[in-house]
């Protein structure tokens, strides 16, 4: 909008209302702002030798500023590092720092307790497959090749280490860890691999990738292993899946014949020991008897020396009577029997032999 006209063919000044090289109109006394600024740049030039307040004003500011630029803060996840042209200087901890400004030195922050992950074939998620084909192929001791896919977890542990040790941190990482892994699956065995060896295995690499990288003096410190999948490699995992079955059905048939064998294997030795025991038995019992009779007839032999007819007597008389003492008889004395007819009695005797049939 048009500043309005006063009257006098003039425009207002929009600073003050007070007139132009006088005093205000109306009897307003306001000062110019203009010949404010014109006056306390008067009196600066005034103040300086030479009259170059100017350029020393600008000096002077410019060197605030540039010492302005040293202060660096770090954050209680963080290290700091000084570089002074390029070399590594103080390692700074938590807090507000200050260092010679750029390019004197410059300063290198970074977390040092955030996890970072290096894959080993694989990228992103363990459902996503890395394009180096040969990165997570490895020979076991069997002589299969297995796909051993797995993530190394760690954090920076001194960042002047982590920065001018190694050329590639994260690059000697991966290498390091990939090299432990497929030694540690060369001495083992394809199946415990894929089955129950992952803990074991996970445990040994992590060992072992500390123990390299801490040689390096790689300011990492590795937090874990972690194995996402191992199996057989795609273009033969059905073929590998039917040896699998194959050497499952052969261990199942080798239990089966195992527990058949421990059940009749003791049920035979345990008839051949009560075959032997009975044996032993009736030879213990064989001979025990044998040795009775030989006793008796010792003995009696003994007798009949020392008395032979009383002997005699009495062997017959045994003997008759083992004969007849299941016979019916009837003994008649050679006075008593000189007047009985003999008598045959045939009815008995057709009577018994009918009762024998």
């Amino acid at each position: 909008m048009p500043w309005q006209n006063n009257g006098d063919g003039e425009r207002p000044n929009p600073w003050g209302n007070g007139q132009r090289g006088g005093g205000g109109r109306g009897g307003g006394n306001e000062p110019n702002i203009d010949e404010v600024i014109r006056k306390g740049q008067e009196k600066l030039r005034g103040a300086l030798p030479g009259g170059k307040g100017g350029v020393f004003l600008i000096l002077l500011a410019a060197l605030v500023i540039w010492m302005l630029s040293g202060f660096y803060r770090v954050e209680p996840n963080e290290q700091g590092v000084v570089l002074r042209f390029g070399e590594r200087t103080i390692l700074s901890d938590p807090g507000l720092h200050w260092h010679l400004p750029y390019p004197v030195e410059t300063v290198e922050v970074r977390g040092v307790t955030d996890e970072k992950t290096t894959s080993i074939g694989i990228t992103g998620s363990s459902s996503r497959r890395s394009g180096g084909l040969g990165e997570s192929l490895m020979l076991t001791q069997d002589e299969n090749i297995v796909d051993v896919r797995f993530n190394v977890v760690w954090q920076i542990k001194d960042l002047g280490n982590y920065l001018f040790k190694l050329r590639d941190p994260e690059g000697t990482i991966k290498a390091v860890s990939e090299s432990v892994m497929r030694e540690i699956v060369g001495q083992n065995q394809i199946v415990p691999i894929i089955t129950t060896a992952r803990e074991q295995i996970q445990q040994q690499a992590l060992e072992q990738i500390i123990e390299t990288l801490d040689s390096y003096e790689s300011g990492v410190r590795v937090l874990r292993v972690q194995i996402i999948e191992s199996e057989a490699p795609e273009a033969v995992k059905d073929a590998f899946l039917d040896v699998q079955r194959a050497e499952a059905d052969q261990q199942r048939s080798r239990n089966e014949a195992t527990r058949y064998a421990n059940e009749v294997i003791p049920r035979a030795q345990g008839e051949a020991e009560r075959m032997l025991q009975q044996a032993e038995a009736y030879r213990a019992q064989t001979v025990a008897r044998a040795e009775g009779e030989a006793a008796r007839f010792t003995s009696v032999y003994n007798e009949y020396i020392a008395a032979k007819d009383v002997t005699r007597k009495r062997m017959y008389l045994e003997t008759m009577e083992h004969i007849l003492s299941g016979m019916d008889k009837i003994i008649l004395d050679g006075d008593a029997g000189s007047g009985v007819v003999p008598y045959l009695p045939l009815t008995e005797l057709n009577k018994s032999k009918s009762d024998g049939e």
